[in-house]
């Protein structure tokens, strides 16, 4: 598959993602969605390792998961508790906020992930990223206008806090990959692999809270839109991965066609749930995915 290809259909299959996300918890209990979302992939993964340990060979190198020592587990372990605390805010504030409203705030992870690397690793942006990060921040203001009209002021509005602190959690565990995957040489199958494990095990006591009533919850209903949050993620990650591993495939184009997801997620939002406004907002929306790309790109 062209590394271009690959690239579009990884945005397909986020934006679906954040689309059936939006369907398993729309009035319906967080932690349980969570937890039975990452089951799934954690299934999928023990699954696979257990045909390369009966059937060594079977598997593609990309499905690879490499031996890790104690030291390198909680490397990852550490990965999942910053990924498990960036999905806690960001379900619940999808819970409550409409889809053409919080995909484009959650695609700006990059723009903090630069952030971060000024800040941590010392890195300067460049005019592109600049401009990247100023259009960017201009459409947020734009999107607060619109999502005045909706009754969510962000200054003020607690869902959207969750959702910020979510997508700067995000932000975090981007620049962490970075390490794991660049100055610790972890495997991308190997974090994959581990972390979505981990994920199932951190939120298993959350979910026996909630069974337990030991805090006042919603009721929970199954829906295989759950199913398929994990499913979604699961194909969009492996995707993207496959994009990345071509030799002529450019790394800050990937990026940037993934990003195409927030239109995918923008346009369900509105044609799935029905969500209001939508020429107010996509000026906003535009305006985030160019600084994004630009953002990428620089």
């Amino acid at each position: 598959m062209h590394w271009i290809v690959a690239s579009l259909l990884s945005a397909c299959f986020l934006g679906c993602y954040e689309l059936s996300t939006k369907h398993a918890v729309r009035d319906n209990a967080v932690l349980p969605v969570l937890f039975l979302a990452n089951v799934c992939s954690a299934s999928v993964w023990c699954g696979l390792l257990a045909v390369a340990a009966f059937a060594p060979g079977q598997l593609p190198a990309g499905l690879h998961v490499a031996g890790l020592t104690p030291h390198q587990h909680v490397l990852l372990l550490l990965k999942s508790a910053i990924v498990a605390a960036s999905w806690v805010c960001s379900y619940f504030a999808i819970k409550h906020l409409p889809m053409s409203l919080a995909s484009p705030v959650r695609a700006t992870g990059p723009v903090w992930t630069l952030f971060g690397a000024m800040l941590v690793l010392g890195e300067r942006p460049t005019w592109l990223e600049g401009l990247g990060v100023v259009i960017t921040l201009g459409s947020f203001v734009l999107l607060s206008f619109a999502g005045r009209r909706e009754g969510i002021h962000f200054h003020r509005d607690k869902w959207f806090g969750f959702l910020l602190a979510g997508t700067l959690l995000g932000a975090i565990s981007g620049l962490y990959d970075k390490f794991l995957l660049g100055r610790a040489g972890f495997s991308a199958a190997t974090v994959q692999c581990w972390f979505s494990i981990y994920l199932a095990a951190l939120f298993l006591p959350l979910a026996v809270g909630w069974k337990l009533r030991l805090w006042p919850r919603h009721v929970f209903h199954w829906r295989w839109s759950i199913l398929a949050v994990s499913l979604f993620l699961l194909v969009a990650d492996f995707v993207y991965f496959d994009a990345l591993r071509n030799p002529d495939a450019l790394v800050s184009l990937v990026s940037s066609l993934r990003r195409g997801s927030v239109l995918v997620a923008f346009a369900g939002g509105l044609f799935i749930f029905k969500e209001q406004h939508g020429l107010a907002k996509l000026p906003a929306v535009l305006g985030v995915l160019i600084g994004i790309v630009l953002t990428i790109l620089g």
